[in-house]
């Protein structure tokens, strides 16, 4: 009988999880409320300044101290959901999500805002690789695996999008501590949600001891790596601080590589970066999200110091590239992805959306932006929503389901130092074109109109500036994805997280974020 028993739990243990689209709705709405979070405070961030009384020194930190704490801890917080069990891992961050928000929506001081936004960045850490994989162990067939991937992928591209919006009509009609306090709702739905469907499949722990010199360095040099990027946005690639931290960086990260290939049980297993398609999907989406990052920076700039837009009007004029990625996630990546390998809907994804940037290097003060801005929107939301989609369900590939977290994790990982990267070095491009320009131009500027002409013609010329270096960023990733990523078409049958070791796994190409 004890044979007969053994038989029976594994065949139930490869029968579908029959809660596993509500799941999907639960883990959605995390993500949502973790992107959304990337850009709504952006938008409130003038008025929160002016109420809290924080100088214009330390503003940046309401965003810096968020990105300090998330990108430090994802490989940490990936980690403690392979070790604690991911539906644990993912109600702890909610929960923790929850009451940091609600702490940053009643700061009444700087120090309270800036200790709530690390705290949100540190249980984003372990609420962001817990939710992606979850849906990695969850979603076991390769056709319902692309229908649950295409959804994720279209909140994790155009969430950013969405909170710009919600940032915007939350700012102007309420106040600015809505931006927190919308997290709740959100947070504790999630929860119950996932307290009362989520079933976590048997077997998928490692229970293994905690790797303690590699958090310390992971976590040292990621933090040390996204806080030079954006010191170098503030104070220039050339200040002695930026540089030290950068050296650190390389240092610590450098060490914490060594450290994974001697210790008997690794933070991060070495054979997660080293797996050919693995390595160019964090590759070639980290680029893609640094030209995304300085699109959203820039196209927002333009829209309400150019045009002239209010903040709610500025988030509806993003919507094209929501609707962009929603097609191009749901409709084209998650139709094709049984059907074609991954890099013939990465590649030409992400050519698409250097097309759609490319349009935007026509940008002038007087462009119409129903003849140029929505078009390219359009484009550049098909082509990475069509992208991502895959990239994020290939970030799994192959991976043992233990070691399902700490690849979740190096997917935003990439990510969010994609993030840092975007945003310091396009910015830095940018100033120094728009500084260029005024600087050739200022003495045809002789009346108050024509200096203010000028200056806004500068600040277009350095966003016409930082987009064509996107447009050849994007280009380099869709060549990445072309020439690293050689998997085929996934199978229509069980996919990885059904509990097969790795090497098993990798005959049976499969698609996760």
């Amino acid at each position: 009988m004890p044979e007969t028993a053994e038989t029976s739990r594994s065949t139930a243990a490869l029968q579908p999880d029959p809660g596993r689209w509500k799941a999907l709705v639960f883990i959605a709405l995390a993500q949502l409320m973790v992107v959304l979070d990337a850009t709504i405070v952006n938008i409130a961030l003038p008025s929160a300044q002016q109420d809290l009384g924080i100088s214009d020194g330390n503003r940046q930190w309401v965003i810096t101290a968020y990105a300090l704490a998330f990108g430090g801890l994802l490989l940490f917080g990936g980690r403690i959901a392979d070790l604690w069990g991911r539906k644990r891992t993912f109600v702890v961050g909610l929960i923790g999500f929850a009451a940091a928000s609600a702490l940053g929506g009643a700061a009444t001081g700087e120090a309270m805002m800036l200790g709530a936004r690390a705290l949100q960045g540190a249980f984003g850490a372990l609420l962001a690789p817990a939710a992606l994989s979850l849906l990695a162990v969850t979603f076991t067939d390769a056709k319902e695996r692309a229908k649950a991937f295409g959804i994720y992928g279209a909140i994790a591209g155009g969430g950013g999008a969405v909170g710009l919006i919600l940032g915007g009509f939350l700012t102007e009609y309420l106040n600015w501590r809505w931006t927190f306090f919308v997290n709740i709702p959100f947070a504790i739905v999630a929860a119950v949600g996932a307290y009362l469907v989520i079933r976590e499949p048997a077997g998928g722990r490692n229970r293994s001891a905690l790797d303690i010199p590699g958090v310390i360095l992971s976590t040292l040099g990621l933090v040390a790596l996204v806080y030079g990027f954006t010191r170098a946005e503030s104070e220039g690639w050339s200040d002695a601080g930026t540089i030290a931290m950068f050296v650190g960086s390389v240092v610590l990260l450098g060490a914490f590589v060594l450290v994974e290939a001697k210790v008997k049980s690794p933070l991060l297993p070495l054979r997660v970066l080293t797996d050919r398609n693995r390595g160019g999907v964090y590759l070639s989406l980290g680029l893609a999200v640094i030209a995304m990052f300085g699109l959203f920076l820039f196209l927002t700039y333009y829209l309400q110091v150019v045009k002239g837009y209010s903040p709610v009007m500025t988030g509806f004029a993003f919507l094209p590239m929501i609707a962009g990625m929603i097609i191009g996630s749901t409709q084209i990546g998650t139709r094709l992805m049984t059907r074609v390998p991954p890099r013939l809907l990465m590649a030409p994804g992400f050519l698409t959306a250097a097309v759609g940037m490319l349009l935007l290097t026509q940008l002038e003060v007087g462009t119409s932006y129903a003849g140029l801005i929505l078009p390219a929107q359009l484009l550049l939301g098909l082509g990475m929503g069509t992208a991502f989609m895959p990239a994020m369900s290939l970030a799994t590939h192959g991976v043992d389901p233990k070691d399902a977290g700490v690849a979740s994790a190096m997917v935003n990982t990439s990510q969010q130092v994609g993030g840092a990267i975007g945003t310091a070095l396009l910015n830095t491009i940018a100033a120094s074109a728009t500084t260029a320009y005024l600087t050739d131009h200022a003495a045809g500027a002789t009346t108050p109109a024509a200096q203010k002409l000028l200056q806004l013609q500068g600040m277009v010329e350095g966003y016409t500036a930082a987009i064509w270096w996107a447009v050849g960023i994007l280009a380099v990733a869709a060549g990445l994805a072309a020439v690293l990523i050689t998997t085929g078409k996934p199978d229509t049958g069980a996919v990885a997280g059904s509990g097969a070791g790795a090497e098993d796994e990798v005959k049976v190409p499969v698609i996760a974020h």
